[in-house]
């Protein structure tokens, strides 16, 4: 099974704990690199004072165009997948696709469906609350930056979900599996830490903490479908269909992506009991679908069940394939 196919490689606890710091630093401190340096030589070719925009993370995001922005600010996740890919395979001695899914290759219909269950219900909504409130946005379309939009979109934003899918709903979820020998504890600390990491976001600044409810339930959604069908496929397509159409469909001056995308919401956002919609009514509809189309069962043990390493000998039958 997923998490258990980790035991068939080096799973020590000090791989998963060094790994993991030093997959953050790829991320944080050596991909973001670039855009920090970008930021600085645009501010002091300007006369401005750097430090008064580091000040202020709302001003610094407007510094550059927003697709040198979204391209720099991607390119970060791009480093700390390609450190995650060279720690899984020199240090764990780990095939990537072991830690993709437990099937033997990638299933891309699984990627698909997920991609798509998603892409049609943000497109379908966003195109109703656009005709029922047209007050509340303004149509920006742009032909070129849309373009160029679009391709930075297209390679980059799969790219950025997979990073944090493959740490989270793969990495980690496998190291606390094999550390802890169950299933629960690695579901409930991976989505609270993803949840967590959002907390900076600018979405969180505006709307309040309550918005946190989304973004830790969304992790949960995430590792529940990553426990119940056996590998990230679903979970992947999933994330990269979201954040896809949201940079192409729509922005607001106080989201995380500023882009030349199709429409602006121009409404004064507010959050409040309405947040837990999409976490306890659409989120059990997604899994429903997922549930009958894939034929999900025995959800007990697969999200709360143990975690134990196979036989020796199959350890040891394994090690001999090269």
């Amino acid at each position: 099974m997923y998490i258990k196919q980790a035991y068939n490689y080096l799973h020590d606890a000090w791989r998963y704990i060094v790994g993991s710091i030093a997959v953050f630093i790829a991320w944080q401190v050596i991909g973001a690199l670039p855009f920090t340096l970008a930021i600085i030589f645009k501010l002091m070719g300007d006369g401005e004072d750097v430090f008064a925009y580091l000040e202020d993370p709302n001003k610094l995001m407007s510094v550059l165009d927003s697709n040198l922005t979204l391209f720099l600010m991607l390119f970060a996740f791009v480093i700390g997948l390609l450190g995650l890919y060279i720690w899984v395979k020199f240090i764990h001695k780990q095939p990537w696709i072991t830690l993709t899914t437990s099937r033997k290759k990638m299933d891309w219909g699984r990627f698909l469906f997920g991609f798509s269950i998603i892409g049609v219900f943000s497109i379908v909504t966003t195109l109703y609350d656009y005709y029922s409130n047209p007050e509340d946005y303004i149509m920006q379309f742009n032909l070129v930056p849309f373009l160029i939009l679009a391709v930075i979109a297209l390679l980059m934003i799969p790219l950025q979900t997979s990073f944090e899918e493959y740490w989270f709903r793969g990495y980690l979820m496998q190291g606390l599996g094999t550390m802890t020998g169950n299933r629960w504890i690695p579901l409930i600390v991976t989505s609270v830490i993803f949840g967590g990491l959002h907390a900076f976001n600018p979405e969180v600044d505006k709307l309040g903490p309550i918005i946190m409810v989304y973004y830790i339930g969304t992790g949960f959604l995430l590792g529940i479908m990553t426990l119940m069908d056996e590998g990230m496929e679903l979970a992947l397509g999933f994330h990269a269909g979201n954040n896809l159409i949201a940079a192409l469909l729509v922005t607001a001056d106080w989201t995380a992506f500023q882009t030349h995308s199709i429409l602006k919401d121009i409404s004064e956002p507010t959050a409040g009991v309405d947040i837990l919609i999409p976490v306890l009514v659409i989120y059990p509809i997604f899994l429903a679908l997922m549930a009958w189309r894939y034929k999900w069962t025995d959800w007990k043990d697969k999200l709360f069940g143990k975690v134990t390493p196979p036989e020796p000998d199959v350890i040891s039958e394994i090690g001999t394939i090269d």
